[in-house]
């Protein structure tokens, strides 16, 4: 079958034209199309953009989101309206942001689980490759690990000790299998040779009530959410995962400075911004610049700082090769755990 031309003229025109008159048409024509497909992407955007975080409101990611949604309202010049998709630990909304339009005006939220776990811990996460662009990674966000106050330890080398003196007498609450808390304590067991039971729950919110009940007496969770515990005295603070100390735990080590690197890197969370396949370069590069300015804003740092956040330092171009070597390890401490997709 012929090509059908992208232009079409009346064959009496052509005609009338000669060859000269012809190529200036055409010439015409290609350049107004050029500069409509470049003015097309010059106005990008022209209407509020819808940001889905795959979380419900009130958790961190939620709150993250709307601190950059007002960042961007700034750079981008156009509102950001959050919507929650939440479920399936993140799958039903970031399958949501992978079907949307895209022209730039769905973007989504990303996080260590939707990005590097879900797509070994879910079929139908795993049919998601391939359908995401990642924009930025913005923001991250320490770990803590936490112990209750009738375990009897101050700081980390009596926790370590207690741990290694009872092997399999301590239990930690995580908020379900193969999830993150999941994949810190069976690292930190792999690593300190010691013997915590993992007990899974559904969500983070029912291993919480257990660890403050004493039923579990060990708990990750990141900082923000953790710190209410941690300042009520109902949980004690032992070891971060962080770029550095926290100032609100001024005395509380980082794994990185005791010495457990990859213990560190593993329960330091981090937030980014993804885009359904196919949106055009240029509106991704727009975002990406958008982004990464909105995060820069002293009030979005003065809101993250507030948080226990900060703004990741990173080339931005090296956030696929991040997400895919984080999945490759996901996938191996998934494995080790014995936990399989369903």
């Amino acid at each position: 079958m012929q090509a059908k031309p992208l232009f079409q003229l009346p064959r009496r025109t052509v005609l009338s034209l000669g060859t000269s008159g012809l190529a200036a048409v055409l010439c015409g024509l290609t350049l107004a199309h050029t500069i409509s497909t470049a003015h097309a992407a010059d106005a990008y955007p022209n209407k509020p953009v819808k940001l889905i975080v795959p979380f419900a409101a009130g958790g961190s990611t939620d709150i993250v989101a709307r601190v950059i949604a007002e960042g961007l309202r700034s750079t981008l010049g156009q509102p950001v309206v959050v919507d929650n998709k939440a479920g399936a630990g993140g799958l039903i909304g970031t399958e949501s942001i992978a079907q949307a339009a895209p022209d730039g005006y769905t973007i989504g939220m990303a996080t260590v689980s939707t990005a590097t776990i879900n797509p070994s811990l879910y079929t139908r996460a795993a049919k998601l490759e391939g359908r995401l662009l990642p924009v930025a990674n913005l923001v991250t966000m320490p770990s803590v690990y936490m112990v209750h106050p009738k375990m009897g330890v101050k700081d980390f080398p009596g926790f370590l000790a207690k741990l290694r003196a009872q092997p399999g007498a301590y239990s930690a609450g995580v908020p379900g299998l193969g999830t993150l808390g999941h994949l810190m304590v069976a690292s930190f067991n792999e690593t300190m040779k010691t013997q915590v039971q993992i007990v899974p729950y559904r969500g983070n919110g029912p291993a919480l009530n257990d660890a403050l009940a004493g039923m579990v007496q060990v708990m990750t969770d990141q900082l923000p959410s953790a710190m209410p515990q941690i300042k009520g005295g109902k949980l004690i603070p032992v070891a971060l995962s962080g770029d550095s100390r926290s100032p609100d735990l001024p005395d509380v080590p980082t794994f990185k400075e005791l010495g457990y690197a990859q213990l560190n890197e593993l329960g330091i969370s981090w937030f980014g911004l993804v885009v359904p396949a196919g949106t055009p370069p240029a509106i991704v590069r727009q975002l990406q610049d958008a982004s990464v300015k909105a995060v820069r804003l002293p009030e979005v740092q003065k809101h993250l700082k507030l948080l226990g956040a900060s703004v990741t330092e990173m080339d931005q171009s090296r956030f696929p090769a991040q997400i895919a070597s984080e999945l490759q390890r996901n996938k191996a401490l998934l494995d080790k755990a014995g936990v399989k997709p369903e």
